[in-house]
């Protein structure tokens, strides 16, 4: 019996398993885990496309499906809410079909961080490889995800005839920041979620009542004098950063003040946790 559990154990237990490592160690190995993500990136690519290959296995449209879908909501509510709204459709169906298909990449991530590990459970115990990299999974297949969606915004702009122009550059700096973010939700969510597993529902709750309160559906501009609560809404700020450029604004310095901020804090808080419990997440799943 003793025999059988080190077996198990010995392909995921590394040096930092001692109590008295101390920090400065946790952080050479989780920058190590890292780096050896860094250097699977075909390995990641691969497992990420071949999860969505999986997910859709024996579908005549595949990924194309979550498009067809998300091009019946944009159309849909586009008109129903324009009308409601009291907005021309030229001016508001590109402001929704952006604001969906960017939100469905931040919730479906969100949701899917929270099982970047317990997903893979069987990976995780058996296979000796960088954590980091199970979360870089997640973070690939969604971009994927994405990748198949930006085909609802294009036809929403040939359809009304609405160019951006060369503000859209100006939303790089602002999905380079949704990468390293999305990283660090999954290396964070992963490990908490693979502990605590009633946190998941927790999050599905929270993602539901961010959607309604982070203008994805209105307009900041929509609440006149009061539009400055956004700036302490996170989604709001991550969103805003990305979507203004791709309609043709800039944001507000104070938007981009806020979407470092938070970042900022989401970051620190992924890293000293992933540095503390990398590994005993093995164990957790």
């Amino acid at each position: 019996m003793t025999f059988a559990i080190q077996h198990r154990a010995s392909p995921v237990c590394t040096l930092d398993l001692t109590p008295d490592v101390s920090f400065a160690a946790r952080n050479r190995m989780a920058l190590r885990d890292l780096a050896e993500t860094a250097r699977l990136w075909r390995l990641c690519w691969t497992l990420a496309w071949l999860d969505i290959r999986l997910r859709y296995r024996g579908s005549m449209l595949g990924p194309f499906w979550l498009t067809l879908s998300t091009t019946a909501m944009v159309a849909s509510m586009g008109v129903i809410y324009a009308i409601l709204f009291h907005m021309g459709l030229r001016d508001y169906l590109p402001f929704l079909a952006l604001s969906l298909v960017l939100w469905g990449y931040l919730s479906a991530l969100v949701t899917d961080g929270c099982t970047s590990y317990t997903q893979v459970e069987g990976m995780v115990r058996s296979v000796r490889m960088p954590l980091s990299l199970y979360a870089a999974r997640v973070v690939v297949r969604n971009l994927l995800v994405l990748a198949h969606n930006v085909v609802v915004i294009v036809a929403v702009y040939a359809l009304l005839q609405v160019w951006p122009g060369a503000q859209v550059l100006f939303a790089l700096p602002g999905l380079a920041l949704w990468l390293i973010d999305s990283l660090a939700v999954c290396l964070l969510l992963g490990a908490v979620c693979a502990r605590f597993r009633d946190i998941p529902p927790i999050i599905g709750s929270i993602m539901q009542m961010a959607f309604f309160i982070s203008a994805v559906i209105w307009k900041p501009s929509q609440l006149h004098a009061q539009a400055w609560m956004l700036a302490f809404n996170p989604f709001f700020a991550m969103l805003e950063i990305v979507r203004a450029p791709l309609l043709g604004e800039l944001p507000e310095l104070a938007t981009w003040a806020a979407a470092l901020g938070f970042s900022a804090a989401l970051c620190g808080a992924s890293w000293l946790l992933f540095a503390r419990v990398r590994n005993r997440i093995a164990f957790w799943v």
